[in-house]
C-alpha cells in the first residue's frame, strides 16, 4: 500500500446535489422546496422557537416569580474558616486581600461573614457584611469588626 494508491471506500463519497438545473436532473422545478409557503420562498429564515403557527412552548408555559435587579450577592465565609485561616497562616488581621490570597474568594466577590463555628483566636476582621451572631462571636473573642 502506498499513499498515491489510497482511495475512499466504494460508495462512501457522493457528489453534491445540483438543484435547480432543469427537469432532466430530477431536481428542477420547485428545486426540492415543495409547493407554496414560507419555506419555499427565498430569504426564508425560521425564528427561534417557531413551531409552525402552533402556540410555542415559551408562551404555553405559565410565568412566575421575579428577579430583583438590586440584589447584592455575597460569598459566605464562616467564622470556623477564619479560625482555620488564622491558625494556619498565623494571622491577627483578616481582610479581603488575605481571603483572596488563600483562595476563598475571587477578584470581584463581596464577602459576608457568617456565624458557623467557634472562634478562639483574637482576629480583626474586615468584610463587606456580617451576620449579627458573627459580630458577637468575633468581638467576644477579643477581635474587632470593620465593614467596608
Amino acid at each position: 500500500m502506498k499513499l498515491h494508491t489510497l482511495k475512499p471506500a466504494e460508495g462512501s463519497v457522493k457528489g453534491r446535489k445540483r438543484i435547480g438545473r432543469g427537469p432532466g436532473s430530477g431536481r428542477g422545478g420547485t428545486s426540492t422546496r415543495g409547493h407554496k409557503g414560507a419555506k419555499q420562498r427565498s430569504g426564508y429564515k425560521k425564528k427561534i422557537g417557531f413551531e409552525g403557527g402552533q402556540m410555542p412552548l415559551q408562551r404555553r408555559l405559565p410565568k412566575f416569580g421575579f428577579k430583583n435587579i438590586n440584589r447584592v450577592e455575597y460569598k459566605a465565609i464562616n467564622v470556623s474558616t477564619l479560625q482555620a485561616l488564622a491558625e494556619s497562616k498565623n494571622l491577627s488581621v483578616i481582610g479581603i486581600d488575605e481571603l483572596r490570597a488563600a483562595g476563598f474568594i475571587s477578584k470581584n466577590q463581596l464577602v459576608k461573614i457568617l456565624a458557623n463555628g467557634d472562634l478562639t483566636v483574637k482576629i480583626d476582621v474586615t468584610a463587606h457584611a456580617f451576620s449579627k451572631r458573627a459580630e458577637e462571636i468575633i468581638t467576644a473573642a477579643g477581635g474587632s469588626v470593620t465593614k467596608l
